[in-house]
Order: C-alpha cells, then structure tokens, then sequence
C-alpha cells in the first residue's frame, strides 16, 4: 500500500507540474526529506542499470572522505548548474580530465544530480582509469547528497539552492530552493 501511494504521489506531481506555464516551480506534494530520499534513490537504482559494473557510495560515507588529500568530487554537470551549486572542493569534469596527474592514487567520486550523467562518465572512465585510481559514483547524486545533510557551495560560499536539472528531479531537502 505504502508503495502505492508513493507511486501514486509521484504521478500527481508530474501531472500537476505539466499544467504550470515553465516558468513557475512545479507542485510538489508536502513530503519528508526521508519520503524524498526514497524517490531519489529508487530513481537511481531503477538508472543503475545503464551502468552495472560502476561501484557506487553513498553518500554518507562520501561524505566521511572529504578533508583527505586523497579524494577528490568530480562534477560532471553543465557550468549552469555548477553555478548554483556543487560539492565543497569539487571540481570540473574539464579540470578532472585536463589534469590527471594531479590526481593520482586519488579516490574519484563522480557525482550530478541523481547519478546518470556521472553513471555513465564512470563506465567510461572505468576501462581507462590508472590502477592507482578508484573511481565511485555518488549513489543518488548531489540530491542524496543534500538530502543525508551534505553542504553544496557556490561562487559565494555556503549555499541553500541546488540545481535539480529540471522538475522531474525536483526533490530538494527542506530549506533548499530547487531551481532548473
């Protein structure tokens, strides 16, 4: 039953956000940051298929990384959406790529909004990646990532937006401001 209502939650969500011009936000039912977790997290699992062999982290252990000199995040999102917010230290998909050796017998973690678009980066750079390296995608993205607590930044410092990609993906924490 609970699956059903959360099935049923997402639809009129959807639905309802189709009938808002584009420039509004779209409706989100009134949920918990736990309900919310749930949904990022089963869409990820439900892409994960498109990338079965990449190792994932969660978050939360992610999270315990940060600070080591031996870690670096790597976003793989447009420069529009790393504009409103990314992971503390984290850095370019570019930068990562222009400058691998400065990141050798690093822990990579890729990350972007749900898990996709670094899903698949990760595949790819998988077969290619020093033996030194281990690469990891962020299991439910930069969403998981708010979602379990994590901070996000912008040009100015801490920040409380995050860019969600677009309204499908609009499930930010409690006191966050989605944007697209």
């Amino acid at each position: 039953m609970n699956r059903f209502i959360h099935r049923l939650s997402i639809i009129f969500s959807f639905a309802a956000s189709q009938l808002l011009p584009a420039s509004q936000p779209p409706l989100v039912l009134a949920m918990d940051d736990d309900a919310k977790m749930k949904i990022v997290i089963d869409m990820y699992e439900d892409y994960k298929s498109d990338f079965k062999t990449v190792a994932d982290i969660a978050p939360l252990a992610a999270m315990a990384l940060t600070g080591s000199e031996k870690v670096v995040f790597v976003d793989v999102r447009s420069q529009e959406e790393m504009r409103v917010s990314m992971l503390p230290g984290a850095v370019s998909q570019k930068e990562y790529l222009t400058n691998q050796g400065r990141f050798d017998n690093h822990t990579v973690v890729v990350y972007c909004t749900i898990g996709y678009r670094s899903g698949i980066f990760a595949k790819k750079r998988a077969g290619t990646m020093d033996n030194n390296n281990r690469i990891y995608n962020l299991r439910g993205g930069l969403l998981a990532w708010v979602l379990e607590g994590g901070k996000v930044v912008d040009e100015k410092g801490e920040s409380r937006r995050i860019h969600v990609y677009g309204r499908k993906w609009n499930y930010p924490p409690e006191g966050f401001e989605a944007t697209w």
